[in-house]
C-alpha cells in the first residue's frame, strides 16, 4: 500500500465500507510507523499482533478512537518485545 495514498471515508452509508476504510487506515499507519522505526520484521510481527487483537474483540470498532485502542495495546506488546530483545543482546555483550 502506498503510504502517500489519501484516505477518504466512504460517502455512502455502507457500514462495511466504513469499517474496512477505518481498519485499513489504522493498520497501514501503524505498520508504516513500526517499519520506519524498527524495520520490516518488527512491522510484520506487529501487524500480526494487531490482527490477532482485532480477532479477540467482541464488537468491531466504529470510530477512529476505538481503532486506536487496538493499536495502543499492540504498541505496548511491540515495546515489550523490543525491550526484551535489547536486554538479551545487552547481556550477551557483557
Amino acid at each position: 500500500m502506498n503510504r502517500f495514498t489519501s484516505y477518504k471515508t466512504p460517502t455512502n452509508s455502507d457500514p462495511c465500507a466504513q469499517f474496512v476504510t477505518l481498519a485499513e487506515r489504522e493498520l497501514s499507519a501503524f505498520f508504516n510507523a513500526v517499519r520506519q522505526l524498527f524495520g520490516l520484521e518488527q512491522a510484520e510481527r506487529s501487524a500480526e499482533d494487531w490482527l490477532h487483537e482485532l480477532s479477540e474483540i467482541d464488537q468491531l470498532p466504529s470510530s477512529s478512537r476505538e481503532w486506536r485502542s487496538i493499536t495502543t495495546k499492540v504498541v505496548s506488546r511491540c515495546a515489550n518485545r523490543l525491550k526484551t530483545s535489547a536486554l538479551s543482546t545487552e547481556s550477551q555483550l557483557v
